[in-house]
């Protein structure tokens, strides 16, 4: 199969004029772009660049993404606030959201900023990330389209439903902890489709709570309600998969009733058949460690404990713990010099895209 590797710049200059020819203005179009490849930098590959055409092009062309986006604030107090997206571009409203809840939390200890009506927002570190930056705690969270059946149940009823975290720390990373709440999510397995894989058992289950493996199959029955994710834990309750199914439930009150926006079946996409904006709900917190202790001493022993966990006795045959944005930071200084790393299958999709948009200059890269 092959593959090829294209320099981050050059990515992130296609995809800016990809969107600007889709009706994105330029500064919008510079903000997708840009969370779309931080993910490739530190390896999410499944909310990178494979996701330009399905997740946000596609859209803009069914009609159920407004390419413009204008944001409109519902409520507000000195410390929070609820934001209306309009179900403009995901990246755009909540980078506004988290700068909104940073510029809070600067003044008041803590901001915290609600989103209704917005679309799928990509790469969830980015916007904790942009937290860590300014010495803070960042943390967001995200509803999605009915994926997970609640344990015990066969139906797709919650969302992957990230909770992510981003902590400062005094190493060259900071702590990063970008979960789904399913063992699984569906960029994961367009992964296995692209790739011709299979999935693991146990992953994915249909109507009769049995295992489904056929990557191609389970992106089609997710969208009919014939398969579902499983919670983190897995099935039923002995590996503890009602933790999973509980902090999916957190994750989807957080993301719609404080801001009373859509939940559960509502945000399927499809009403009577036809395809309308998914109208996802966000929710982001920025916390100040200067309003609780000196940065540098937080930062010192965020270091100490990541530092305790890795150097604790190792399991036999394993050589090596990690702790959460490790990876990410090992996969950056592996893929800085080299770029995105591109498999046979998103090489085709992106030269259909140059000749789609008329930006056949960039043919040669890909």
């Amino acid at each position: 199969m092959q593959e090829k590797n294209v320099k981050f710049d050059i990515v992130g200059q296609f995809m800016t004029k990809v969107l600007q020819r889709a009706g994105v203005p330029e500064d919008d179009a510079r903000i997708v772009a840009d969370v779309l490849i931080t993910a490739d930098k530190l390896g999410f590959d499944t909310h990178g660049v494979n996701r330009l055409k399905t997740i946000y092009l596609d859209r803009i062309r069914d009609g159920i993404l407004n390419p413009v986006t204008v944001t409109g604030v519902l409520r507000e107090s000195p410390a929070t606030a609820v934001i209306d997206g309009h179900n403009g571009m995901g990246h755009v409203i909540s980078c506004k959201a988290m700068e909104m809840a940073i510029d809070k939390a600067g003044k008041y200890g803590m901001g915290m900023v609600a989103v209704r009506n917005s679309t799928h927002y990509g790469f969830a570190g980015y916007y904790p990330l942009m937290a860590v930056k300014k010495n803070m705690i960042g943390i967001t969270g995200t509803n999605a389209r009915p994926s997970i059946a609640p344990t015990f149940g066969v139906e797709n009823m919650l969302g992957t439903n990230p909770l992510t975290f981003g902590i400062p720390s005094d190493e060259p990373f900071p702590f990063l902890l970008d979960c789904a709440t399913s063992i699984i999510q569906r960029g994961k397995v367009e992964l296995f489709a692209g790739i011709g894989k299979e999935l693991p058992k146990g992953l994915v289950i249909d109507e009769n709570g049995e295992s489904k493996t056929d990557p191609h199959e389970v992106l089609e029955d997710l969208i009919a309600g014939r398969a579902a994710f499983t919670p983190l834990g897995g099935i039923g309750e002995d590996t503890g998969g009602y933790k999973g199914y509980g902090y999916a439930t957190v994750v989807e009150i957080l993301s719609s009733a404080l801001q009373q926006g859509a939940y559960l079946k509502m945000l399927t996409g499809l009403k009577e058949g036809k395809k309308v904006p998914y109208s996802l709900g966000h929710f982001f917190i920025a916390i100040d460690i200067n309003a609780f202790t000196d940065p540098d001493d937080f930062k010192r022993t965020t270091g100490n404990i990541l530092r305790d966990l890795r150097a604790s006795r190792k399991m036999p045959g394993q050589t090596r713990i990690f702790t959460a944005g490790e990876k990410e930071y090992d996969t950056w200084i592996q893929r800085k010099d080299k770029g995105v790393p591109f498999n046979e299958h998103l090489l085709r999709e992106y030269r259909e895209l140059c000749k789609q948009y008329d930006l056949e200059e960039f043919l040669k890269e890909f």
